[in-house]
């Protein structure tokens, strides 16, 4: 059965491989996947530093609902997540969805939203290496691992990890 995925991104610094290659994966294994921004139009894709591409916004994060998705994926990119965690809107969406028991996956530096949203406190959470103090003092357990899983939070470390992060995303979608 095919189930609706929402991918949650600010308007730039997107870690272009953190979403499209998820994405991909979730399409390809029959669902439904949504780019869900601040802002009507396109979001501007990073490969490191450098602009890549863009992929257009299907729906404002202020005109959604946890009910409207079965997952949510947060990707990476350092400026990405560094300004969802600023807007009450995105932050209240994530923590409500963590909050639903639904599965919400976060790779690289995605777990900064989870933090401001203050939902990584008693989890083990893996990241980027440069947040494990946050996740640390904001009550998680940081670990160097590829995929980590802990009730409906998945976390992944980087690039690297993206094939074991979307099969870990897939199961939980799947399970």
């Amino acid at each position: 059965m095919s189930k609706r995925i929402a991918f949650l991104t600010a308007a730039e610094g997107v870690e272009e491989v953190e979403l499209t290659k998820p994405w991909k994966a979730a399409v390809d294994a029959g669902h439904t996947a949504e780019l869900v921004s601040l802002d009507e139009g396109e979001v501007q894709l990073f490969q490191h530093l450098d602009k890549s591409s863009t992929q257009r916004v299907d729906r404002r994060v202020s005109d959604v609902a946890v009910a409207d998705y079965d997952a949510l994926v947060l990707p990476g990119g350092v400026a990405n997540p560094d300004a969802l965690r600023t807007d009450e809107t995105a932050v209240s969406f994530v923590r409500d969805f963590v909050d639903s028991g639904k599965p919400v996956a976060a790779i690289c530096h995605a777990p900064w939203t989870l933090i401001e949203a203050d939902r990584v406190r008693g989890k083990r959470v893996t990241s980027w290496p440069s947040l494990q103090t946050d996740i640390r003092n904001s009550g998680g357990e940081w670990v160097d691992e590829q995929v980590v899983v802990d009730g409906n939070l998945i976390t992944s470390r980087n690039p690297d990890d993206i094939p074991a992060f979307s099969r870990a995303l897939l199961e939980a979608v799947d399970g």
